[in-house]
């Protein structure tokens, strides 16, 4: 048998083991996808859960047994959770405080990823720079000085407006990025074909570009957002009991409720489900706005 007819039927012998890999990739491949998507879908809801079950358990009941199925629900915990947490102010304040640093992001970003993407300053690459440092600098550095302006210079020791500037600002660096590439990825022929049309900067801007980078705006307003609603330390430095937040409010029941860890997971389901709910119904809109702008970026 000559070496040419050995190979041939070796590999007549081999393609059906081939064959079987194969299908058994096809197979494995998105199994393995979806078991690690089953993975971080239970570490991100176990601990939900186990807070959704523990809520309406006595203090006896969670410490003996917290992985239990509680046997008769005490609703009255989430009663004291909303009235020692302080959460019909604290609610609103937040909302305030939230709504305060998403405009404020929203408006400077998408100024100033224009001027960035467009090149309209001549040291458009030293801020680029600049804004790129921001990000990698920690707020404590900066805590002390910013407090004292805000105390002494300028009196706003407590205002919910004035903190809320301050959040926007925490987060303007990753926003400004963020539009900076959304607006790369618009066509400059659509603002020059504007500007012939006689257009001025601020028409071209609202009714030309926009609409294109408009799930950009949306990302950084649910980014920017969220961490707003969730911010402590910086609420908790700026602001006195009259402006208390929803997770200053959490925080003061941690001394009245310390040996009632049924109470305190009320107080913390009340103050996770806003920002829940509101992701939920934007998430769509939110992971569009991360691919595009990923893929434009």
């Amino acid at each position: 048998m000559t070496p040419r007819r050995t190979s041939a039927s070796a590999t007549r012998r081999l393609a059906p083991a081939a064959a079987g890999v194969s299908r058994l990739r096809r197979l494995l491949g998105p199994l393995g996808s979806h078991l690690v998507l089953i993975f971080f879908a239970f570490t991100a809801l176990a601990p939900l859960a186990l807070v959704a079950i523990n809520t309406l358990k006595t203090h006896r009941e969670v410490v003996r047994s917290p992985l239990a199925v509680p046997g008769e629900p005490h609703w009255d915990n989430f009663e004291l959770a909303w009235r020692y947490g302080q959460f019909s102010r604290g609610f609103v304040n937040s909302a305030l405080l939230s709504g305060t640093a998403v405009v404020t992001v929203l408006v400077c970003a998408t100024l100033a990823g224009y001027v960035l993407a467009r090149r309209r300053v001549r040291h458009w690459r030293a801020v680029t720079i600049y804004f790129m440092l921001a990000m990698t600098v920690p707020i404590q550095l900066f805590l002390f000085p910013l407090y004292y302006f805000f105390a002494r210079v300028l009196g706003l020791l407590g205002s919910l407006y004035g903190v809320g500037v301050v959040l926007a600002a925490l987060n303007m660096p990753l926003a400004v990025f963020l539009m900076r590439a959304f607006f790369l990825a618009v066509p400059e022929q659509l603002e020059e074909a504007a500007r012939i049309d006689g257009a001025n900067t601020v028409r071209v801007l609202w009714s030309v570009l926009i609409p294109p980078v408009r799930p950009g705006l949306i990302t950084v307003a649910v980014i920017v957002g969220l961490q707003a609603w969730n911010e402590f330390l910086i609420t908790r430095t700026f602001l006195g009991q009259e402006s208390i937040t929803a997770t200053l409010g959490l925080l003061s029941m941690n001394g009245t409720f310390t040996d009632n860890m049924s109470v305190m997971m009320a107080g913390t389901l009340l103050m996770i489900v806003p920002p829940l709910l509101f992701f939920v119904l934007v998430q769509r809109y939110f992971i569009e706005g991360l691919i595009s702008g990923a893929l434009k970026g």
